[in-house]
């Protein structure tokens, strides 16, 4: 592994890519070079708060930079990661990967002709009671996840779906070792033009189902995902990190009983391991731990929810 410092920017600073500029900036192995935003004023902010130059276009980070976040709309993912791609610039890529098949395939087999890591912000993967999770999983036969919010007007530009669910759907296609055979779903917009809430049920091969619900107009906050097992039952509170567990065991009388407890795990900011994931990826040339083939995937199913919900509504 080199140990020389990775120059990195951030494209996009608003409520979310300020948490990249602020990790980026606190890494012994990284160099934040810059920030880029098409407002200037906050570029401005954003860069004087963490030390580093401002931008409000990417020809100026040519040469500057090995690598970049990029945490513009969805609807400016393609043409901004294309961009850095053709340039050698390795990219975490805020999810979902692109609004259309077609340029997440453009872009994966761009990073693949340049050699440049393509990395999507799938966070929860990151997530210390996700980690904790996989580690007592072995046979998950029905999952019922809950990740609603109240209204907070950004991530209006997608349906709920690729905004908030696609973090489940993601979790979800990495907890189940088959293929999704069936999906239902249901939603409707309420306060945009965009679906705002959602309930989608995936059947795979294997016999798992799994049920999730997405909401931003929800009263709370909720990030919550229950697996059943045969032999167990998990939940797990992602925001919390904190997982309660429930298990059969046969007594002596071989009569079955039900036992609980609560793990807990060091919390940690998933931001932050997600990024030295990233690193570590263009340090070592190890594939990263949610490449864009993972992002495709998910973004796949969560596409044919949509036209599932839009053809209902029709």
């Amino acid at each position: 592994m080199s140990d020389k410092k990775i120059k990195v920017a951030v494209v996009g600073v608003g409520s979310l890519g300020q948490h990249h500029a602020r990790v980026y900036s606190e890494m012994n192995n990284v160099t934040l070079v810059g920030v880029v935003d098409t407002d200037r004023k906050r570029a401005e902010e954003i860069a004087s708060t963490f030390n580093c130059s401002a931008y409000t276009d990417l020809d100026a980070l040519y040469g500057k930079i090995d690598a970049a976040s990029v945490v513009v709309p969805t609807s400016a993912h393609h043409a901004v990661s294309k961009t850095l791609l053709q340039h050698g610039i390795h990219l975490l890529l805020e999810k979902p990967i692109t609004g259309t098949l077609k340029e997440a395939d453009d872009l994966i087999a761009t990073s693949k002709e340049t050699g440049a890591v393509l990395q999507v912000g799938h966070i929860e993967q990151f997530n210390s009671g996700v980690l904790m999770l996989k580690k007592h999983l072995t046979n998950p036969r029905f999952i019922e996840c809950h990740r609603v919010s109240p209204f907070a007007g950004r991530g209006t530009d997608v349906h709920v779906i690729l905004d908030l669910m696609i973090h489940d759907i993601d979790i979800i296609l990495s907890l189940v070792p088959a293929e999704v055979s069936e999906i239902r779903a249901s939603g409707t917009s309420v306060l945009t033009q965009m679906i705002d809430i959602a309930n989608v049920r995936l059947a795979f091969t294997n016999g798992c189902v799994a049920n999730i619900t997405a909401s931003r107009i929800s009263l709370e906050k909720l990030r919550k995902i229950r697996i059943f097992q045969p032999d167990a039952y998990f939940s797990l509170d992602y925001a919390h990190q904190k997982m309660m567990v429930c298990r059969r065991i046969f007594q002596e009388d071989g009569s079955p009983k039900i036992t609980s407890e609560h793990l807990t795990t060091d919390k940690e900011e998933p931001l932050k391991g997600e990024l030295a994931s990233f690193i570590t990826s263009i340090q070592t040339g190890d594939l990263p731990k949610v490449s864009g083939e993972d992002g495709r995937r998910a973004l796949d199913v969560a596409l044919q929810i949509v036209d599932l919900i839009n053809e209902s509504s029709e």
